[in-house]
């Protein structure tokens, strides 16, 4: 059985956007090109709408088409894999256990458990319909076909974690507190480290661009400043998850990890 971590581009979206990119095109050459049945003014209009209509749809096509082909895990690039690898890294509950938050189809959550197999990782999401390929059942059946057994996963919400301070050896994120409107970055980072345990590891990636996250730098000395220590942001732009065009191209500048000890 192989495990099925799902494309960051849903296939569904990327199926209807070419479907309209089709129609749009058909509707050009019918109503604008050929004038079938309209003329004069209206098949200027119409013309003009399709034509319109054409482009953009194609344009989101084709982009959302780049985009599916490098997160596929079955693709060349498997920038998905990548960038889950690459934050896992910093992840060392050591025999202790470890929390993903945002876990989505379970791949970092089982990224850690497998390099960390005398320790153990918990997967929360509140996997909603904005997400509806991600589940609960898919993240255990993922965990099954990577032979993974110190992986669990259960609802939860990062806005308010369900586990009292100090819970865990570690902490996890991966593009997730982004898509939390209304809710201040920074302080759903201090929620996260709240459950960690004081010794413990933290590797939170995100698009920590100041527009959604304020002062990241000063946010660091206020860590440090709290006693956590080696804090450090890390730009994963740079080369090490993804470069600097890819980043640009797939809408995912300001991609950093934040990284340290409390």
């Amino acid at each position: 059985m192989k495990p099925d971590y799902k494309n960051w581009i849903p296939k569904e979206m990327l199926f209807l956007l070419i479907a309209e990119t089709v129609l749009s095109l058909a509707l050009l050459l019918v109503f604008g090109a050929f004038g079938i049945g309209v003329s004069g003014k209206l098949r200027i209009v119409l013309g003009v709408v399709f034509g319109i209509a054409f482009v953009v749809c194609a344009r989101y096509s084709g982009w959302c088409v780049y985009a599916y082909r490098s997160f596929s895990y079955d693709g060349e690039r498997k920038l998905s894999k990548q960038i889950i690898d690459g934050t896992a890294e910093h992840i060392t509950p050591a025999g202790g256990v470890g929390l993903d938050i945002g876990c989505g189809s379970g791949a970092l959550t089982i990224a850690c458990a497998k390099r960390n197999p005398q320790g153990k990782m918990v997967g929360i999401d509140r996997w909603g319909k904005e997400y509806a390929s991600f589940s609960l059942p898919l993240c255990e059946k993922n965990a099954a076909a990577e032979g993974v057994k110190n992986a669990s996963f259960r609802r939860g919400n990062a806005v308010k974690l369900d586990f009292p301070d100090e819970s865990f050896d570690a902490v996890t994120s991966n593009y997730v507190y982004h898509n939390i409107t209304g809710a201040d970055k920074q302080a759903l980072l201090l929620e996260t480290l709240r459950v960690l345990k004081k010794g413990g590891t933290f590797a939170i990636h995100d698009l920590m661009s100041p527009r959604r996250y304020g002062d990241m730098q000063a946010f660091v000395q206020k860590l440090r400043d709290m006693g956590y220590e080696r804090v450090e942001l890390i730009d994963t732009t740079d080369g090490s998850f993804m470069t600097p065009k890819e980043a640009k191209r797939l809408m995912l500048r300001g991609s950093t990890l934040l990284v340290g000890r409390k």
